[in-house]
């Protein structure tokens, strides 16, 4: 999959000082290609930055989704008016979700849960059940319920993107093929998706914590 990734890299033209700023005015716009292609544009600093941490290639594969948010996060807050490079302005963004991903994935210790402590007993002896209760496994049921329900009233290639991504394995780079987009505009398309499913859900689960 990474060198399916830098075919697609090798294709990118990098962009003039007054391609770039021409494509920012029209991105303030609200000019859709002009994001897209200054995302895409700016796709080798993702990859760049990821092959700093030498990492294995499934890790490296992680941390580019990651930084490709990132690089979608500041494309999205960037102001290209206050004469800061993009460049700087993103690349804190995509090391950042780089280094939070890494954190989560190997800062904690591996525990055992049939391990002894010192004093003699073990964690197994200390955990509740695992048995859900009545009402638990009723709650689960219809959160489960609201969010197909809320998949199923997003737009057809957003549902396409997260029932791929979240129920089929599949990686950005086959989504991408399978709707006839870019890689980047699928990342794009899990986020908007993400974000309609929490706002069609944002009332239901505040009434679950009454």
């Amino acid at each position: 999959m990474l060198q399916k990734y830098l075919e697609e890299l090798k294709k990118i033209k990098l962009l003039s000082p007054e391609e770039e700023k021409e494509l920012w005015i029209r991105e303030a716009e609200g000019c859709e290609a002009a994001h897209q292609k200054l995302v895409s544009s700016y796709q080798p600093l993702v990859f760049k930055t990821a092959v700093q941490f030498h990492m294995p290639e499934e890790i490296t594969l992680e941390l580019i989704q990651e930084g490709t948010v990132g690089l979608l996060e500041a494309a999205e807050n960037y102001d290209y008016s206050k004469g800061v490079a993009f460049s700087l302005y993103a690349f804190h963004r995509i090391r950042g979700r780089m280094c939070d991903f890494l954190n989560r994935e190997f800062s904690h210790e591996e525990l055992s849960l049939d391990r002894e402590t010192p004093e003699g007993w073990r964690l197994t002896e200390v955990l509740p059940s695992s048995q859900l209760l009545p009402e638990e496994v009723a709650e689960r049921h219809a959160v489960s319920d609201r969010v197909s329900r809320a998949v199923e009233r997003l737009p057809q290639k957003e549902r396409q993107v997260l029932e791929g991504i979240f129920l089929e394995n599949k990686t950005p780079f086959d989504l991408a093929a399978d709707i006839h987009v870019t890689p980047n505009h699928v990342y794009r398309l899990e986020k908007k998706g993400v974000r309609r499913i929490r706002g069609m859900l944002s009332r239901f689960m505040s009434e679950l914590k009454k």
